[in-house]
């Protein structure tokens, strides 16, 4: 069979005590595609926290955990389709579409591996070519009123945030319907990234009261072009909950419940002291204590993510007397990701476009630049070939 040669940003397997990794540009190559399976040439990418958690190796070695000496990263992004297997009947060379990065699915078409991460054998979008098979592309619109810029952005934070804000609204209308709550009175908060804005922007199109907090003015002036209440971080800066300090350091724990006295009566000052609604919290330990305790009763707490720290700890009992909701979800499922395209293309339910992208010789920098915090952008671009 042809090999397929190309130019790639590679991640090597690390040692056994693992130590952070860099990119490395490298001649890359793959068996050419069989009949079910395309080959297409990245276009844009979006650099995904995924990625600098591989890179970091935290938790986990990909490349060990896959058992392969080598990995191309990547799993947000526009494709332009190169060539089909004689199999594929509704991709044809010439159009673009979504990296779906769903690397392995259970029976119900949910997520278990990442391509582009975790996935064996996946490929991912720091290449400027790779084969997929058919079902890792969602098609898009073919005269769609959007750049691919605009799309790449959208790729895997839209469609994170389409799965898990209908899990989470549904949770918050199971328990308190629209006579007894109406939409308009619904209060919808969120920390985080791109997911949360993307969400928020959902919450916003159903009519419900939105607000979102973040240290960064040039993110503080977007969400307020967007409409959405901007919540100024740094009036709680202290708010970064660490368990060891917060029993050991008396100064830590007064300057910590000071903050979170501060950020608590913020929230009950915009919800007319409800609390919150619905909660997106994608950050994780540090600010998880105080998100369920803006919880408003029958309140959803709900997660795609979990930026800084996995192992939460809460008082069940408080929790099932305020019938809080704890929603977990993770990316989203094919079908429902085709219904979300649909959905930005007709009501324009996608991220601002941008010139900032960074080049293909830059990749390295911007994994530097996003592992150092300096990256301002909710979806920090990366271009991988030319689109003409």
């Amino acid at each position: 069979m042809k090999t397929i040669k190309t130019e790639a940003w590679v991640l090597h397997i690390g040692p056994e005590q693992p130590e952070p990794a860099i990119l490395m540009k490298e001649d890359f190559a793959f068996p050419d595609i069989t009949e079910n399976e395309v080959l297409v040439e990245p276009i844009y990418g979006c650099w995904e926290a995924n990625m600098t958690h591989a890179l970091d190796r935290k938790p986990v070695d990909i490349c060990r955990q896959r058992g392969e000496a080598r990995v191309v990263l990547g799993n947000s992004g526009v494709v332009r389709v190169l060539r089909t297997g004689a199999s594929v009947q509704h991709l044809h060379a010439g159009e673009f579409g979504l990296y779906f990065g769903a690397g392995s699915t259970d029976p119900n078409g949910y997520m278990l591996k990442a391509a582009g991460y975790d996935a064996p054998g996946s490929i991912g979008l720091l290449a400027k070519q790779i084969k997929l098979p058919p079902n890792q592309i969602l098609p898009l619109p073919a005269q769609t009123r959007y750049s691919l810029r605009q799309w790449a952005a959208f790729c895997l934070r839209y469609l994170t945030a389409w799965s898990n804000w209908h899990v989470a609204y549904g949770a918050w209308r199971l328990q308190m319907t629209c006579d007894e709550v109406p939409d308009e009175q619904t209060f919808v908060w969120g920390w985080g990234g791109g997911v949360v804005l993307a969400e928020l922007a959902l919450a916003q199109l159903k009519g419900c009261q939105t607000f979102m907090i973040s240290s960064q003015e040039e993110r503080l002036q977007l969400m307020q072009k967007m409409g959405i209440t901007p919540v100024d971080r740094r009036l709680f800066s202290a708010l970064d909950f660490d368990e060891e300090k917060y029993r050991s350091d008396s100064a830590y724990k007064r300057r910590y419940q000071e903050a979170e006295k501060v950020f608590l009566s913020l929230v009950q000052g915009h919800t007319n002291r409800q609390g919150a609604s619905i909660f997106i919290e994608n950050i994780g330990i540090p600010v998880f204590r105080a998100t369920v305790k803006a919880l408003g009763r029958q309140g959803v707490l709900t997660t795609s993510g979990w930026k800084r720290g996995m192992n939460l700890q809460f008082i069940r009992a408080i929790e099932c007397i305020n019938r809080h909701v704890h929603v977990n979800t993770h990316y989203s499922r094919y079908s429902e990701s085709l219904v979300a395209i649909a959905f930005a293309e007709e009501t324009g339910w996608i991220p601002p476009d941008t010139a900032g992208v960074y080049g293909w010789e830059d990749i390295p920098q911007l994994a530097r630049d996003y592992s150092a915090g300096t990256v301002t952008s909710y979806f920090p671009l990366f271009q991988v070939n030319a689109h003409l």
